[in-house]
């Protein structure tokens, strides 16, 4: 099986070169990312428990899918395709913003992204992809605020990071 590879970036989004995935994981080298959030009409998220065998975060709660685009993919593409191989299906996305974060794990691995936040909408049932999700459920945009003050330990890094900046923007921006 080939490697999946990044695409390294500069702070302008300007593609500066590709490396194997966990190479940048542990060099924490700046790389292109996505992040999809899916809602209902109830205005609930859906979230995925990550699978248990991950080579990070295992068990953990995150956003709908998130993952890396692939050279020559664009952003909504990427988060297409990844949110059928992850949860079964597709819906159209549309890219709200962007932003760079960094964050370190306990196995020496490290997340440095700029990461392009997608929303869509659906309301049936994922079919989910066991290799990649644990489970899932829908949950009140304001339950997760409040669960993350409660249980922050069961949430991925990433996702609270970037839920913050989307928490905020779905209160600036009535969609």
């Amino acid at each position: 099986m080939i490697e999946e590879r990044v695409i390294l970036v500069n702070e302008k989004d300007e593609q500066i070169g590709l490396m194997p995935k966990l190479e940048a994981h542990e060099k924490a080298l700046l790389h292109r990312a996505f992040s999809v959030f899916i809602l209902n009409d109830k205005n609930e998220l859906m979230l995925q428990q990550r699978a248990h065998h991950k080579y990070h975060s295992p068990l953990l709660w995150t956003n709908t899918c998130c993952s890396h685009q692939r050279e020559g993919e664009t952003n909504i593409q990427a988060g297409s395709r990844r949110l059928m191989e992850e949860m079964g299906f597709t819906t159209e996305l549309k890219e709200l913003f962007h932003f760079i974060y960094k964050a370190p794990f306990d196995n020496g691995l490290t997340e440095h992204e700029l990461d392009h936040v997608m929303i869509g909408y659906f309301n049936e049932e994922p079919n989910i992809n066991n290799d990649e999700v644990e489970a899932w459920k829908w949950m009140s945009i304001e339950a997760v605020k409040e669960d993350m003050v409660i249980n922050p330990n069961i949430y991925t890094v990433w996702f609270k990071i970037i839920f913050d900046e989307f928490y905020h923007y779905l209160e600036d921006h009535k969609l």
